[in-house]
């Protein structure tokens, strides 16, 4: 079936399509119906990655129907029903397909620039969970089983040592000896998720700055791209933002001298997350915000440098050495940001006394 017949299928026969955004998983297309002049959003669901797409439409739908009833004024991008009644198009192939109403007078940012993105970012994504949190977690679906288990990751981590090439673990050996010393990071992992004290909640999963709507003014709007919505921990969402927002590189990034961990962006994000979450968060939650970032860090250096010593199985590789490029921008990464470690638990100190809610 091709993408002119799937389309059909919503009830669009004309139209002009571009390809949209600069996103690694889905392939996505901007849709203009020539004879209203509509735009929508366009996907392709990878199943490689997504083995159950139609999890993904029961959690979008199961949300929408939640937000609908619940919080009517949330700015949520609901799916476009198919003609016969579905969120999402199977094909004949087993391809999968759907459709969102595009958001006028929207935009979004691949980098960021100004602290201030920073904080309404982490504001919408803090809202997010918040505005979700009624909702009951045993309807909704795992799309990616383990995606942020760290004590999965680390556990794999070890297994590619045994059986890796003895060039390329000798090539990786000094990120590999920093990421053994840095075991606890896994370790305290270990101890959240049989706490009681962390509560599993409505977690997006995938924080990066392309994945909010900002108005015209940097204003953000919603969330979006929302097929790792999942149930999870609040460092999840947290920690990816602090992985991706304080440094002004990405984890592509082969020299080092440029990565930063800046401390007002850091202080930008705590204060938008906290700004919605701040109340729903329990003491010892209140105590691990600044351990989201080592954990996000540190999990994403275990992922690139396992891939690397398995020969680039899961990630690829554009070029030699691509994955131990990755993992040693993020070791880099996790060292600067644990230089700071303590300059910000102050930071996260003096947000929880701005809101007068305790952290001790």
């Amino acid at each position: 079936m091709n993408i002119s017949t799937v389309l059909k299928t919503f009830g669009i026969d004309n139209y002009e399509m571009s390809p949209l955004g600069n996103g690694l998983i889905n392939k996505t297309w901007l849709v203009r119906e020539i004879s209203s002049g509509n735009d929508f959003v366009f996907q392709r669901i990878n199943e490689k990655i997504f083995k159950r797409p139609e999890d993904i439409t029961s959690n979008i739908r199961l949300i929408d129907d939640y937000l609908k009833k619940e919080h009517p004024h949330y700015h949520f991008t609901s799916p476009v029903v198919a003609l016969n009644g579905e969120d999402m198009i199977k094909t004949e192939d087993n391809d999968h397909f759907r459709l969102f109403g595009y958001v006028g007078g929207s935009v979004t940012h691949i980098e960021l620039t100004k602290p201030v993105q920073a904080y309404e970012a982490a504001k919408q994504f803090g809202k997010f969970t918040n505005l979700l949190s009624g909702l009951d977690l045993s309807q909704l679906k795992t799309t990616i089983p383990d995606f942020h288990n760290l004590g999965l990751r680390f556990q794999q981590f070890m297994d590619s040592l045994k059986c890796a090439d003895q060039l390329r673990l000798k090539n990786a050996r000094e990120v590999v000896n920093f990421l053994m010393d840095n075991q606890s990071i896994a370790d305290e992992y270990r101890t959240i998720i049989t706490s009681s004290d962390f509560k599993l909640r409505v977690t997006h999963h995938d924080t990066k700055i392309s994945n909010v709507l900002f108005d015209l003014e940097d204003k953000g709007l919603c969330v979006i791209d929302l097929d790792t919505v999942m149930p999870g921990y609040f460092i999840s969402d947290l920690g990816d933002m602090m992985r991706t927002y304080l440094s002004p590189v990405s984890e592509e990034e082969g020299d080092l001298s440029k990565i930063e961990v800046r401390t007002e962006f850091f202080q930008a994000i705590v204060h938008g997350y906290l700004s919605e979450m701040g109340d729903e968060l329990s003491q010892a939650e209140r105590s691990s915000i600044t351990y989201s970032g080592k954990f996000m860090i540190y999990m994403q250096a275990l992922r690139f440098i396992t891939d690397y010593l398995n020969n680039d199985f899961y990630y690829g590789a554009r070029y030699e050495g691509h994955n131990l490029v990755r993992g040693k921008n993020q070791v880099k990464l996790l060292q600067l940001f644990l230089n700071k470690e303590s300059l910000f638990d102050r930071v996260v100190f003096s947000e929880f006394n701005r809101l007068k809610i305790n952290i001790l």
